[in-house]
């Protein structure tokens, strides 16, 4: 099993966005010497308990801390995007550390319309797009742009050597099918909604279209992993993330409340059952329970990779959740 990370540099409440960037590094650098293969930080706007507002600048940094592993965005979010700046950010990157940058995007709007029209100067952009922009973003990084095409000559720098690699954030047959025609890498996000991963991946395998990047399909899945000695203690440590999707869901708050303010709130019925939908997107437990999770999810959805993304309130736990998951795995 290739064990990986998507971090949203979360902020937990009582500490600051600098606090929150510094936590990353330091994941980063912990999880490298667990033997993760990959380390992806995500792009959100307007938002007060996610740090992670630019990518290319966090992939950077965390590159720059750590030596063997892949660092990567999950993931750009294209649409608001010209795809010539999105391919020469990713060049630079690339001839900084060779052979270790990905390339994620998403096609999510990155926020509500206000927002998103503040990302793109106004300019009405639509999300129908992501397609051509991706094809686009292609061409541009591997020099394949056609004759006729209204960008022909214009050539994205710096000339690199290698590539990023290219993958596509989805979560349905519609993102999968982006992936697969423009043979990039797959990402399934189990985290945000499990419900049509089957579909969404034999799609993605049907349609495949090889490309520069990539010859044959590339798949991995992101999912929500608490992990502690114990099931109670997974358990109660899960409490701050169950309590942050209901707050995030609902628009309310993006930061992470303490396992404190998690055993104190009064939950209505429908919260309950909303946790207990939300606790489909996760795998919480010990470490054997963990492993016997993800060997059963890599059995369905036919992957042996997992980006783990764990959103609780302590950052010793979190480090120490990651620690328990790779020992399973790597020993």
């Amino acid at each position: 099993m290739r064990l990986s990370v998507l971090d949203q540099s979360p902020i937990s409440k009582g500490d600051s966005a600098e606090q929150a960037l510094q936590n990353t590094i330091e994941l980063a650098r912990w999880t490298e010497e667990l033997g993760y293969y990959r380390y992806w930080v995500a792009e959100h706007h307007s938002t007060n308990g996610l740090a992670g507002s630019s990518p290319e600048i966090l992939i950077g940094q965390i590159a720059a801390a750590t030596s063997r592993m892949r660092v990567g965005s999950g993931g750009v979010l294209l649409p608001q995007y010209s795809p010539l700046k999105v391919a020469e950010n990713f060049r630079v990157l690339e001839a900084f550390y060779p052979g270790r940058i990905d390339l994620g995007l998403g096609r999510s709007p990155g926020g509500g319309r206000k927002t998103r029209l503040a990302l793109t100067d106004g300019v009405e952009k639509p999300l129908s797009s992501f397609s051509r922009q991706v094809k686009e973003l292609q061409q541009f990084l591997h020099g394949t742009m056609p004759k006729g095409s209204d960008y022909y000559g214009v050539t994205a720098r710096p000339a690199t050597d290698s590539q990023p690699e290219t993958w596509i954030l989805g979560l349905s047959e519609r993102g999968a099918r982006h992936a697969a025609v423009n043979g990039t890498g797959f990402t399934l996000g189990h985290f945000i909604s499990p419900d049509n991963g089957e579909a969404a991946l034999r799609a993605y395998r049907e349609k495949f279209k090889p490309s520069p990047s990539l010859d044959q399909p590339d798949v991995n899945v992101c999912i929500f992993v608490v992990c502690a000695e114990t099931e109670e203690k997974a358990e109660k440590l899960a409490l701050s993330q169950d309590l942050w999707l209901l707050q995030v869901e609902k628009g309310l708050e993006t930061r992470v409340p303490s396992i404190k303010e998690a055993e104190s709130y009064t939950y209505s019925e429908i919260e309950k059952k909303k946790i207990e939908q939300n606790r489909r997107r996760a795998v919480i437990g010990t470490p054997q329970q963990v492993k016997a999770r993800l060997l059963e999810l890599s059995e369905q959805y036919q992957t042996d990779e997992f980006l783990i993304i764990t959103n609780i309130y302590d950052l010793e736990a979190k480090k120490e959740s990651y620690r328990l998951i790779a020992q399973q795995f790597h020993t």
